[in-house]
């Protein structure tokens, strides 16, 4: 009994796992009527002296996290954010690079290759930077709430797609038996 008492508390652990990777971010009640989601990253990306002091949503994927005497400096590529808040897979979907800046300490170990964030910020203007070769307006916010995204590993996502296996099997002993399968599964 004890067994079937366990099992039953892990199923239900698993899925309350997964409704909250699959959930939407949740704003802190104190910033969700100071953000204004009518403001649009392209408008920032061209006209940041009109939004400044303008509380937004922005998301992308972290490119490099910096240690600086202020405070820890991400470098975003912007990325559309879907109906959860969770940033859009298509880098081509991009509309330019921003910096956001936490005055608090973040290691940047915290954000490996491929970290999508959703930041919750303040628009501060503008930093001149070098993009490869060329001079680049980088549009800046200071992070207000920061959300990182986990990615699921294979194992975690389940069965999302085809899959294809071959099982094969077979038995010593008095008697000479075995057996093929071919298995396809969506």
């Amino acid at each position: 009994m004890k067994l079937r008492n366990l099992m039953g508390w892990l199923c239900l652990g698993l899925v309350w796992v997964g409704a909250c990777a699959s959930s939407p971010m949740e704003i802190p009640e104190t910033l969700k009527n100071q953000v204004d989601p009518g403001i649009t990253f392209s408008q920032i990306l061209h006209h940041p002296e009109s939004y400044q002091g303008k509380m937004i949503m922005l998301g992308g994927e972290v490119l490099s996290a910096r240690r600086l005497a202020e405070g820890t400096r991400l470098e975003v590529l912007q990325l559309p954010l879907d109906d959860s808040q969770r940033p859009v897979v298509t880098r081509t979907d991009s509309q330019g690079r921003f910096f956001a800046m936490e005055k608090a300490f973040l290691d940047p170990a915290m954000f490996p290759p491929n970290t999508r964030v959703t930041i919750v910020g303040e628009v501060t203007g503008t930093i001149a930077a070098k993009l490869d070769e060329m001079d680049y307006q980088y549009p800046t916010v200071v992070i207000k709430h920061l959300h990182v995204w986990i990615e699921p590993t294979m194992a975690e996502e389940g069965n999302s797609g085809p899959w294809y296996s071959i099982f094969g099997g077979g038995s010593t002993g008095g008697r000479v038996g075995g057996g093929v399968g071919i298995g396809v599964g969506f």
